[in-house]
C-alpha cells in the first residue's frame, strides 16, 4: 500500500512552491516588466530600458548559474538545506517590498534591487528542490513534485489575480493610480512570500544527516567536493545526459514562455487578453499538473515529460499559424496542460539520479542547467529572423530544440535502466 501524499512535511515544503511563485508571476513577469518601462523609464528610449532590464536578468541569472553547484556542495556538507533556504528567501523578499519605494527616475536603483531579488528566488529553488528527495514519501516522488508545482500555480495565479485587478480598478481598494497599485502589488509579494514560507522551516529540523559545520569549513568542503563530482563525471553518464536533455527542452518551454505575449503583441492581440492568458496557464496548471504527478507514481514520469514535449512541439507549429486572441487562449491552455508536467516531472526523475547524500550539489547542477538555457532558443529565433525575415518562422524553430531534448533523453532513460538509484528509490520507478 502506498502511503499518503500529503504528509506534514509534505504540505509544508509544498507550501514553499506557493509562496515564492508569487514573485515570478506578479513581479518578474508582469509587473516589474511594466513598472520599470512605463514609470520608471518613461522618459528613457525604449530600446535603453530593454537594455539594462536584461542586463539586470543576465547578470542575476548568470551569477547564480555559475555559482549554483557550488552553493549546493556548500549546504550538503554543512547539512544546511534550510539556512541556505532562509538566507535566500530573505534576499529575495527583502528588496521586492524595497521595489514599492523606488522613486520616479530611480531605474538604476530599481534594475538593481530585481536583480537582487531574482537570485533571491532562483538561489533558493537550489535548496528547495534538493529536499525533495528527503521529503517526498517511497514510490511518490513524482506525485509529490507534481503537488509542489501545482500548488505554485494556484497560489501565484490567485496573487496575481488580485494584483491585476487592483491595477485595473485601483478605487476599488483605495489606491489613487495603477502606479500606487504596482507599488502595493510588490508589497503583497514580500508578504505572500514571507508568510507562506514560515511552515518549511517550522516542519524540519535544524540538522539533517550530520552535525553541522562552520561557514568556512564547509565552504572549503563544499568545493573539494565539487572538484570530486568533476573528476568522476565520468560515473554518471545517466545524470550526464538527462541534464543535456533538460538543457535542450527546457530552453524550448523557457523560450516559449517568455515570447508568447511578446509574440501576441507582434500580432496585434490587446495586452489585457494576453494577461488572462497567463492567468489562465496558472490555473489550468494547478489540476494538469497533479494528474501527471500521479500518472509519474503509477507508470513512469518520463511519459509526462515526452507527452510534454510533444505538447510544446505542436504548440510551435499552432503559433505560426496563429491569426486571433481566441487562437491564442487555445496555445495558452494546451500550454497550461503540461508546463508544470515538463517541470515537476524533470525534477523528480532528476531526483532519482542522485546520489545519496549529495542532493544539494546535484541539483545545483540542475539549477545551473535550468539557468543557461536561455541562450538556443533566442538565437535560433533571432538567427531564422534574419535569414528568412518572418517572425512566424522564427518562433517555428524552436522546435528543433523539442526535437532534440525528446533525442537525447531517450539515451538518458537507456543509460538510466537497469542501474540502481542511489537515492535509494525503486529501479522500477527509474523508467
Amino acid at each position: 500500500m502506498k502511503s499518503p501524499l500529503i504528509t506534514k512535511k509534505v504540505f509544508a515544503w509544498a507550501l514553499y512552491d506557493w509562496a515564492n511563485s508569487s514573485f515570478a508571476t506578479t513581479v518578474m513577469v508582469v509587473f516589474f516588466p511594466l513598472f520599470f518601462k512605463q514609470y520608471l523609464t518613461a522618459d528613457q528610449d525604449a530600446t535603453t530600458s530593454t537594455f539594462w532590464l536584461g542586463i539586470a536578468n543576465g547578470v542575476s541569472s548568470f551569477v547564480l548559474a555559475v555559482m549554483a553547484p557550488w552553493l549546493g556542495a556548500m549546504a550538503d556538507r554543512g547539512s544546511a538545506h534550510l539556512r541556505f533556504l532562509a538566507a535566500f528567501t530573505a534576499i529575495g523578499v527583502i528588496p521586492t517590498a524595497m521595489l514599492a519605494f523606488v522613486g520616479v527616475g530611480q531605474w538604476q536603483a530599481a534594475a538593481l534591487l530585481f536583480a537582487v531579488a531574482s537570485l533571491g528566488f532562483w538561489g533558493g529553488l537550489i535548496f528547495y528542490d534538493s529536499m525533495l528527495v528527503k521529503v517526498a514519501p517511497p514510490k511518490r516522488i513524482d506525485s509529490v513534485s507534481g503537488f509542489g508545482y501545482a500548488l505554485g500555480y494556484l497560489g501565484g495565479a490567485l496573487l496575481l489575480t488580485v494584483n491585476v485587478l487592483m491595477f485595473a480598478k485601483p478605487a476599488m481598494f483605495g489606491l489613487a493610480s495603477p502606479e500606487q497599485a504596482i507599488r502595493v502589488s510588490f508589497v503583497s509579494v514580500a508578504v505572500w512570500w514571507s508568510l507562506f514560507a514560515i511552515p518549511i522551516f517550522r516542519a524540519f529540523p535544524r540538522t539533517e544527516d550530520r552535525a553541522p559545520i562552520g561557514a568556512g569549513r564547509a565552504l572549503r568542503e563544499g568545493f573539494q567536493e565539487l572538484v570530486r563530482t568533476f573528476k568522476e563525471i565520468r560515473k554518471f553518464r545517466a545524470v550526464i545526459l538527462f541534464l543535456l536533455a533538460y538543457w535542450m527542452y527546457i530552453d524550448g518551454v523557457n523560450t516559449i514562455m517568455k515570447m508568447a505575449v511578446d509574440y501576441g503583441l507582434a500580432l496585434g492581440f490587446p495586452a489585457d487578453s494576453l494577461i488572462s492568458g497567463i492567468l489562465m496557464i496558472q490555473f489550468i496548471g494547478f489540476p494538469a499538473t497533479l494528474l501527471f504527478g500521479a500518472l509519474g507514481d503509477r507508470i513512469s514520469p518520463l511519459v509526462g515529460i515526452f507527452v510534454g514535449i510533444g505538447v510544446y512541439a505542436a504548440v510551435t507549429f499552432y503559433a505560426v499559424f496563429m491569426t486571433s486572441v481566441s487562437e491564442f487562449y487555445v496555445m495558452a491552455a494546451a500550454i497550461g496542460c503540461v508546463q508544470g508536467a515538463v517541470q515537476a516531472m524533470s525534477r523528480s526523475y532528476y531526483g532519482r539520479l542522485v546520489p545519496a547524500g549529495r542532493a544539494g550539489e546535484f541539483f545545483g547542477f540542475y539549477n545551473m542547467m535550468g539557468k543557461f538555457a536561455a541562450v538556443l532558443g533566442p538565437f535560433l529565433m533571432g538567427f531564422t529572423a534574419l535569414l528568412t525575415g518572418n517572425s512566424r518562422m522564427a518562433i517555428l524553430s524552436v522546435a528543433l530544440l523539442f526535437a532534440g531534448g525528446a533525442i537525447v533523453l531517450v539515451f538518458a532513460a537507456r543509460a538510466t535502466r537497469g542501474a540502481t538509484p542511489a537515492t535509494g528509490l525503486p529501479e522500477t520507478s527509474v523508467g
